[in-house]
């Protein structure tokens, strides 16, 4: 913490002593940009993930359907009504019209689909309170006065897509932490490689007395700043890269809604801190260690 408030108070004026070195300068700067740009778009599928799992949960959670297996009996269509409307926990019920028939088969039978001429089961949307319903006796009273009926909460199919968005979530995480060691590593090679180009400087100032840590800050404040600079350059890149990419949660495609929404906007410029972060560890632990190593 003291090494880091005494960088913080420094000038840059500490990085005189340093010799320009534009290979490793242009290096740090590069390789923080594109670690910028790919950290913005792990954070943005990270947050997409999350956006989407509690979409999923909460529209499934909240609907369910029964199916009547015997097609044109309207009987047993009203009796399953009759028994819906009368559970607890049941807020409301109705029967799926052709035209809502036509649009659940229309991606996997086309648009052009003769209704009238299939054994299609009969359907029920069925808009489930927060309290939840007793699964168990809604199903015996079908059973006993509807056989063909067959009561479906969506569990088995809510529960895979939210776990492929955890799982998608978890992938951002990792992919954002796998982008700052990456550029951890990088900027360790160029500092070790701007200190071995510049031994016999650093002997000299070893000789005039100076300190580890003064020509630690030297190199620190530098390659930091190089750091900084190129995060701003990916990050604002990848803000106007998320721009551009589509956006229409009405879709349903987790694709159409990768940008983030409302205060979302405000994480993808948390990476200008991390990246400065980063570097500046990444500098500083790899020039004492090998500033320790030169003067054993």
């Amino acid at each position: 913490m003291t090494s880091l408030l005494d960088f913080l108070r420094g000038s840059q004026g500490d990085g005189r002593f340093v010799p320009p070195s534009k290979l490793t300068g242009r290096l740090t700067l590069a390789a923080a940009a594109a670690m910028s740009f790919l950290a913005v778009f792990a954070l943005v599928l990270t947050m997409a993930a999350h956006r989407q799992a509690a979409l999923w949960g909460q529209t499934l959670a909240g609907t369910a359907t029964v199916r009547i297996a015997s097609p044109h009996e309207p009987e047993q269509v009203q009796a399953a009504l009759v028994i819906l409307e009368t559970t607890t926990g049941v807020n409301a019920a109705r029967i799926l019209s052709e035209d809502e028939h036509a649009a659940l088969l229309a991606p996997w039978l086309g648009p052009d689909l003769p209704l009238q001429d299939l054994p299609l089961p009969s359907l029920i949307e069925v808009e489930l309170s927060p309290d939840g319903i007793d699964t168990l006796g809604l199903n015996l009273r079908l059973q006993a006065e509807v056989p063909s009926a067959t009561f479906d909460d969506h569990s088995r199919w809510r529960a895979p897509l939210i776990d492929a968005a955890k799982r998608m979530r978890n992938l951002g995480w990792a992919a954002l932490g796998l982008t700052f060691a990456t550029l951890a590593v990088m900027v360790a090679l160029s500092t070790q490689s701007a200190l071995a180009s510049n031994k016999q400087e650093i002997d000299v100032l070893h000789l005039v007395g100076a300190e580890d840590r003064f020509i630690a800050r030297a190199f620190v404040w530098r390659f930091t700043g190089r750091a900084v600079a190129g995060a701003l350059l990916g990050t604002g890149l990848g803000i106007i890269a998320t721009l551009l990419l589509p956006n229409d949660p009405a879709a349903g495609s987790f694709l159409t809604a990768l940008p983030p929404n409302g205060l979302g906007w405000l994480v993808p410029f948390l990476v200008v801190p991390l990246v400065a972060a980063v570097a500046y560890l990444a500098t500083r632990v790899t020039v004492m260690r090998l500033l320790k190593e030169t003067t054993l």
